[in-house]
């Protein structure tokens, strides 16, 4: 049967008309020029069955295209985003929020009973001037939660919004390589609660399982107990960014007590804040431990360690290393033992007054003639070596062996340029061979 013009204009007073989402901004994707296709009266909202303008966009490279959901209304009036059904102040499921701030928001689910709750609901907006604000229960009782700004993310979370598993890369039949808009990857297991997830249960917050490990993580997080000394009132506060300053600190903590002292690091982006009484520091403590958030970082609260411990510790330390302690080490195996001290420990090169030379103001080591360097070969002897072809280079260690060797080719050997200090005792360290240009005197 045909439907006349008036009737089908009445039946389209309650669709919805948009220009653009409303989206957290994970769904919205990185990219500051995203393109949208508008469709309007594209589909039937998911919620209440009402056609609503729908939009589709990719949020970034390699990613799904993804498109609204649920019209604007029903996302108003649970304060959620029209694609993901998430928070859009906390991005956690509305269990786990309505939870945490004690809501009891009873939507009707019938079609006749949900129709007039979203025409009244619909006239309390177009009423108001705000339209940023939550309509409804939530819209009232949207406050300060310790429980969600521990839960809350800080930051967006984009692999959420990666492509679908492909079916037949899974199955191994998959012929389209790096041109499959689907992810390559294997899939979790079957048994994952995680794996079925519904929008109706998201939206009215039952039955939802990210929601259920949300609240089992919410049960385990750690407390941050205040230590048994009670001359301790200062915070470390770290994870700090390059940008904070110490006025930023102080504005933060200054209304939990009188600050003493606001102690800023910035090489290890941390910061000490001192209070003058224990109690402020407790509460300051217990206010900001895993709910602080200062440019985009969520920072980390904890108590300091006593200074007089410190001390204590330092002070140890610096005995034990100044010889404090009477610690017998074991010998390590393979290494040569105590060396004997030489007779006279001013004396580094072992040398005699004779044997010094002093080089004259002005000159330097490689200017001075062979002959005046004491234990260095002169001329005549190095054209004697050259012309009867040996090296004339001594060699590296003179032992005993090596001077019984070389008694009866003194010449050759170079032991006859070795100064007598080396033959009567042996070297202790390399530094005392005279032959060494260290040997002389600037």
């Amino acid at each position: 049967m045909a439907m006349s013009k008036t009737t089908n204009t009445y039946n389209r007073q309650n669709w919805e008309d948009s220009e653009f989402p409303i989206l957290c901004q994970t769904c919205l994707g990185d990219n500051p020029y995203v393109r949208m296709i508008k469709e309007r009266y594209g589909k039937e909202c998911k919620i209440c069955t009402r056609p609503f303008t729908i939009f589709r966009w990719c949020p970034g490279a390699r990613m799904r295209f993804k498109k609204t959901e649920i019209c604007q209304t029903c996302s108003k009036l649970k304060n959620v985003c029209q694609t993901c059904l998430l928070d859009l102040e906390y991005g956690l499921p509305t269990q786990v929020r309505d939870a945490a701030l004690k809501i009891q928001d009873k939507i009707p689910e019938s079609d006749v009973n949900k129709e007039f709750y979203i025409q009244n609901i619909e006239s309390q907006l177009k009423a108001g001037d705000d339209n940023t604000v939550a309509a409804g229960t939530v819209g009232k009782s949207l406050a300060a939660s310790d429980m969600l700004a521990k839960l809350a993310r800080t930051a967006p979370y984009y692999k959420r919004n990666l492509p679908h598993i492909c079916s037949f890369w899974v199955k191994g039949e998959c012929k389209r390589g790096e041109e499959c808009p689907y992810r390559h990857d294997k899939p979790v297991e079957p048994d994952d609660p995680l794996s079925e997830q519904n929008i109706r249960d998201r939206y009215y917050g039952r039955n939802d399982p990210v929601a259920d490990k949300l609240m089992k993580r919410a049960a385990s997080i750690p407390t941050l107990e205040p230590p048994e000394d009670k001359t301790i009132t200062t915070l470390y506060v770290g994870n700090l960014g390059e940008h904070l300053t110490e006025v930023d600190i102080r504005d933060n903590f200054y209304h939990y007590g009188e600050i003493r002292s606001v102690s800023l690091v910035p090489r290890q982006q941390c910061a000490f804040v001192q209070y003058t009484k224990r109690a402020a520091a407790e509460l300051a403590a217990e206010k900001t431990f895993n709910k602080l958030v200062l440019g985009g970082k969520k920072l980390t609260i904890k108590w300091a360690h006593s200074q007089a411990k410190s001390t204590a510790y330092a002070q140890n330390s610096t005995q034990r290393g100044a010889g404090g302690s009477n610690r017998i080490f074991d010998p390590v195996p393979g290494l040569p033992g105590q060396l004997p001290m030489p007779p006279n420990p001013t004396d580094y090169f072992n040398l005699q007054a004779s044997e010094m030379a002093v080089l004259p103001p002005g000159m330097k080591i490689h200017q001075l003639p062979p002959g005046l360097i004491p234990g260095a070969p002169s001329y005549a002897s190095m054209y004697q070596q050259a012309a009867s072809g040996s090296s004339g280079i001594p060699p590296a260690t003179g032992g005993a062996n090596a001077s019984d060797a070389g008694t009866s080719s003194n010449a050759g050997s170079g032991h006859s340029m070795m100064p007598p200090a080396m033959h009567q005792q042996q070297l202790h360290y390399p530094s005392q061979d005279p032959a060494r240009l260290g040997a002389l005197k600037k």
